[in-house]
């Protein structure tokens, strides 16, 4: 069953986790390398494990796996064999499914101990039992300039065809599904032409689904410059595709983008910025004021406006998370 659909219908929003790769260098990774947050599922996993274990802790509802730039090609241009590749782009999904697994045992012997429901049988089910769903875990997919490493997954200028595409994102895809993901994130998606591939790839795994979600230029198109609108019309009509939206995009263009998916869909829409400061492909470097006080009030607006699966994308931490997670409850 759609993982999105079924949490929605027993509860009234989802919050995703924040940022990977930042959060870790936050903590201290040197991740200045094409393989990004993915560095450190050969280096030091138990980092990711860690960061994972704290957005949930923190209220997410859904982890996003360290896979955004894994690639059995990427990894195999570090040096290793495509079989260590392979493994290592599975264990992106199972760092976050242990690390899952692990907290929601904890969360409902808590839970029980402290709210005891006479009679009930369910010990890891999503329903409104709980005062939270069961958190998920969305395997990411990033764009293949996210393996190009230049900076073209905000301009969506690739010279391949749909085709081409396809048979990139195939293998990781095969890989992260079988390695037990709940879901897809297909995001920081920068042209329609990408989006159309990865759907025609996910339609040759039935019963999976998959999250698009596109970077953004401004308040009404992607980072191609194809109108948002005319993009969430086209994913509209694929079953498989279980919500639409924007990641890795300015703050202030959030709420336009909102509504302008609106316009051409009534699937979930999924919203996770960047923390407010501007990222230059070229140094690799962030500049500009962090909005991180006010994302909680941010949140409730992107609400209020559609969305429906909240959280962030660079430079965003657990404290932001923490943040949309009480102002959505309250």
């Amino acid at each position: 069953m759609n993982p999105i659909q079924y949490i929605l219908q027993h509860f009234p929003f989802m919050v995703l986790d924040g940022a990977m790769a930042t959060e870790l260098e936050r903590r201290g990774a040197d991740l200045n390398n094409s393989l990004w947050s993915a560095q450190l599922l050969l280096e030091n996993p138990e980092w990711i494990a860690d960061v994972h274990r704290e957005y949930f802790e923190v209220g997410a509802d859904c982890a996003i796996t360290a896979s955004y730039q894994a690639t059995i090609e990427g990894f195999v241009q570090k040096g290793l064999t495509e079989q260590e590749a392979i493994h290592l782009i599975q264990q992106s999904v199972q760092l976050a499914v242990e690390a899952r697994d692990q907290f929601w045992a904890h969360y409902v012997q808590k839970y029980r101990t402290e709210q005891p429901i006479e009679g009930s049988t369910d010990t890891l089910q999503p329903t409104d039992e709980y005062d939270r769903p069961k958190p998920i875990v969305a395997a990411s997919v990033g764009p293949y300039g996210a393996f190009l490493a230049d900076g073209s997954e905000y301009r969506g200028d690739y010279d391949l065809n749909e085709q081409q595409l396809i048979d990139f994102h195939r293998p990781r895809i095969q890989l992260l599904i079988e390695a037990g993901a709940d879901i897809l994130a297909c995001e920081t998606i920068p042209c329609l032409v990408e989006a159309r591939a990865i759907v025609k790839v996910l339609e040759e795994f039935p019963g999976s689904y998959a999250w698009i979600s596109f970077s953004a230029k401004d308040g009404q198109h992607i980072s191609s410059g194809e109108p948002i609108a005319d993009c969430a019309k086209w994913l509209h009509a694929h079953e498989q595709v279980a919500a639409i939206g924007v990641n890795c995009t300015a703050l202030e263009y959030i709420p336009s983008l909102i509504q302008q998916i609106a316009t051409s869909t009534d699937k979930p829409i999924v919203v996770y910025p960047n923390s407010g400061e501007q990222y230059d492909p070229v140094t690799k470097t962030w500049h500009g004021a962090s909005c991180e006080q006010n994302y909680g009030q941010q949140a409730q607006q992107w609400y209020a406006k559609g969305a429906r699966l909240i959280g962030g994308c660079c430079r965003t931490t657990p404290n932001d998370i923490a943040q949309i997670k009480e102002s959505m409850l309250y």
